[in-house]
């Protein structure tokens, strides 16, 4: 019996479950990867402390429908809004603005995130192939009402 379950374990182990991994991109990479092909970019713009971002990391972009979506029609970009690093995007460099010891928010998601003159987390920015806002939206979204969004961008 024992033997059975050590077999059954080290094949469950061994076979691959079939779940899609979302692939992300850096911003840095877009302007490459728009002159092989042409896409409309999906950023999400989460911290690491905010609940409803992890939220939909662990709901929304877990959903297989979405992550193939994703994967094969769009560009997709995970964003830290308290990223430190200085990025490169669109030919405009940005760069993080602390406003406390250990707090801040970087300038490029205050440029791609604000909404209604807010910045609150967790933010969806559409942009299209020529790095243009075309949709946001913040809060966070079921599978069900992100992947609305998703077949509306694809018109």
């Amino acid at each position: 019996m024992k033997k059975n379950l050590a077999i059954l374990l080290f094949l469950c182990c061994a076979i691959p479950s079939g779940f899609a991994q979302l692939h992300s991109v850096s911003l840095e990479q877009i302007d490459s990867l728009q002159s092989i092909e042409k896409r409309k970019t999906i950023v999400f713009i989460q911290t690491d402390w905010c609940q409803f971002c992890h939220a939909m990391k662990s709901t929304t972009f877990k959903n297989e429908e979405i992550i193939k979506e994703l994967n094969n029609t769009f560009y997709f970009v995970d964003f830290n809004a308290e990223e430190k690093r200085t990025v490169v995007f669109n030919e405009t460099t940005f760069q993080f603005k602390p406003t406390g010891n250990n707090s801040g928010t970087h300038e490029l998601a205050i440029a791609l995130g604000t909404v209604n003159k807010q910045l609150n987390f967790p933010v969806l920015c559409v942009l299209n192939s020529e790095n243009e806002i075309i949709f946001q939206h913040n809060g966070y979204l079921k599978p069900k009402e992100f992947k609305l969004i998703l077949e509306k961008l694809k018109e």
